[in-house]
Order: C-alpha cells, then structure tokens, then sequence
C-alpha cells in the first residue's frame, strides 16, 4: 500500500520519520554493504517518490525548497538511500517538461503507484562524460531499438523503470523509458566506490531493447530556452552534501561527549570544557549552517525563477545553486574529515565506522567538479556572463 502525500508539510513530515529510521542502521549497512532493499521499499511505500508529481495528475507538487529538504533530511538518516531517488526525480522533471500528456498520464500514474524510476545515463570510454554512444534507431514497426552499455547507474538495481539517455538518428538526446524487466536489459551489481556503497549504482547493458515510440522524450528540447532542470537536479546533490556534512557533525559532537578526553595542556577536566575544541566545534557549525542557508536560497531562487522563466532568472537560480553546490561539498568533505581531530584516536576504530561519513562525502562531491561551478560563479559575478545550459547547472 502506497500513502498518498497531500502537501509540503506532510512530505516534510514523512522525510523527518523516515530519515529517523534511516540512521538506525545506517552504519552497519555502510559496513557491510547490505544494499537496502528493504529500505527503498518502505521510500516507495511512504508516496515521498510522488511529491514532485504535478497536481493536474494526482501529485503534491511540493516546491523545489521542500524537495531540498526532502533530500537533507534523508541524507541525514542515510546518504545512501537519500541518493537513490536522486535520478528518480530527476526524470519525474523531464516528463514533467518534455512528455506528452499521454506519457504524463501512464508514467505519473505508476509513479504514485509507487514504481520506482532509476536511471542509465553515464558511460564509460567516451572522450568526455557529456558524449553518449547508447543508439536509439527506428524500427521497421515504428518503436525504436535502444543498444548499449550504461555505468554508475544509481538505483537501476531497484528501479521499475529505466529511464535510458540515447542518441537517436538525428544525432539528438533523448530519453527512453524502459521497463526493468524488458527483454534484452541486464542490470549488474558491480558498483565499488570506498563511499556510497550501498547506492546500488550498477552497470546497464542494453542489447537491443525494443521500446514503445510512446515512451521516447525529446530530451534535447530541454535545454532550447531558459532552463531550470539542471538547477532541480543540482540542487538534489548539493542537499545530499549538505546532509552528510550535518550528519558528520552530529556524530563527530555526539562521540566527543560521550568517549573523548581532553588535552592534557587544556586544563579541562571534560573534552567538551576543552576551549580548542569549543573553537573548532563552532567554526565547523558555521559552516555547515551555512551551506544550509545556501541550499534553502539556492531551492527558493528555482521557484521563483519557475514562476516567472527567463533567461535573466534561470542563471540567476542556477547560480545560487551552483554557489550551495560549493559550499554544501566543501562542508561535507571538510567536516567528515575534521571530526576526527576533534574526536582524537578513537575515533579513527573501524568499529565505530565514522569514516563513512568522509568516503561518502568525497565519492557524492565527485559528481561532477565544483571547480567549474566556481568558474561559471565568478564569470557571472564579474562580467554578468549567464552559465550554460545543461543538465549540471
């Protein structure tokens, strides 16, 4: 039984609960990588993976600002499972923009069902992560034949559905929506990054898939005009980042009260009476506090800039979430690191596993270089220069 959520106040809700449950296992699932099979099930089981569904279709249609804190607060239970959905919604947007009001109404339908959309997107061997080989080429009966391999396919091994990037015939992009167990797809569980390792980000081999030419959507459209689906997409992954680095944080403080010594040159009978670590603690508080209020500025500009669409508001949307984007990764990878010196030895015991927090920082802030987000910041700060139009942006 799937539950219906009716408003952003109940998806936050939900998210607040769940991200709860999340935590309870969360290391040891780390630990041991136990893909969470159980876990995605009670995501599909909550409706959070129908909240972005328009209204006119069944959906809540929250904001992108409560969507972000969707994301933070499962990142905070568990940044695993918090990126799963990541492309789910992702896709959501492109039928949201692209599909056809038959596409709509199937596709949105099975995701209120609680059908889960993973993804096959990134390849490998390709002169640059932008290049896609995976073909899509007409058939003699009008539906298509999509061929190829796809890499770092998060949540495919769960998903219902597949949404495929291809290139067609007329050397475009576009996105096939294939079922999971569509002859001719095999997912492989062959992910092993030393963070995030229990996305079930697996392979997806394609070997001449037939698909509808009903589940085909012009992706390429998306980026013609002014913009906002990298931001959405963008804004999903700064507020994984922003969640492990308040998750760090919180583990980091939790493990200095309970099990740290002071520094004998301190005077301090207890760690927490220690003043350098007093210091540190508050300077990584502010950090993180920050990248928070970045993210929520960040979210808020994408619907204001969705409410009014012009090319003026949507660079000025995506740079705000490109600066979260920036903060939200140096947050994470800073403070999953810094904990440790907060916490002394101990902390660095395999048992306590407080090591996850910084190898799944320093694998999601991977995604793709925050360094050329700073380059699009700065041009538009200097010179009024509006980034490009793509689906990292």
């Amino acid at each position: 039984m799937v539950a219906t959520i009716t408003s952003e106040a109940e998806a936050l809700e939900v998210a607040r609960g769940f991200a709860v449950s999340l935590a309870r296992e969360a290391s040891r699932r780390d630990a041991e990588r136990l893909l969470p099979a159980e876990e995605v099930e009670q995501l599909s089981a909550s409706g959070l993976l129908g909240i972005t569904v328009p209204r006119a279709f069944g959906g809540a249609d929250v904001s992108i600002a409560a969507l972000a804190e969707v994301f933070r607060l499962l990142a905070i239970g568990d940044p695993n499972v918090a990126q799963i959905p990541q492309s789910h919604f992702a896709y959501v947007n492109v039928l949201r923009h692209q599909g056809s009001d038959e596409q709509k109404s199937l596709l949105f339908s099975e995701v209120l069902s609680g059908r889960r959309f993973g993804n096959a997107q990134s390849e490998l061997g390709t002169k640059t992560v932008a290049e896609i080989r995976t073909s899509l080429v007409r058939s003699d009966d009008d539906s298509f034949i999509l061929s190829g391999v796809k890499h770092y396919c998060t949540g495919a091994l769960f998903a219902h559905w597949i949404p495929v990037l291809a290139v067609g015939e007329d050397a475009k992009n576009y996105v096939a929506y294939v079922r999971a167990d569509a002859p001719g797809v095999t997912v492989v569980d062959d992910w092993d990054g030393m963070g995030q390792r229990t996305t079930a980000s697996g392979s997806v081999h394609l070997d001449d898939v037939q698909v509808d030419a009903g589940l085909v959507v012009p992706h390429h459209l998306t980026f013609t005009g002014p913009q906002l689906y990298g931001a959405v997409a963008q804004v999903i992954h700064a507020a994984i980042d922003v969640g492990i680095a308040r998750a760090a944080l919180a583990d980091g403080t939790h493990f200095v009260r309970a099990r740290s010594r002071p520094w004998w040159e301190s005077g301090a009978s207890t760690a927490v009476e220690d003043p350098l670590t007093i210091q540190h603690v508050g300077e990584l508080e502010i950090q993180v506090r920050g990248a928070e209020a970045l993210l929520a500025e960040g979210a808020a500009l994408v619907d204001r800039s969705a409410a009014n669409l012009t090319d003026e508001s949507a660079a000025e949307a995506s740079i705000a979430v490109a600066t979260a984007k920036v903060a939200g990764a140096r947050a994470a990878v800073d403070v999953s690191s810094a904990i440790f010196e907060l916490a002394g030895t101990r902390a660095s015991l395999q048992a306590d596993n407080l090591n996850r927090h910084w190898r799944n920082a320093r694998t999601h802030t991977l995604h793709d270089p925050v360094r050329w987000k700073v380059q699009h910041i700065g041009r538009y700060a200097l010179n009024g220069t509006y980034p490009p139009r793509h689906g990292q942006l």
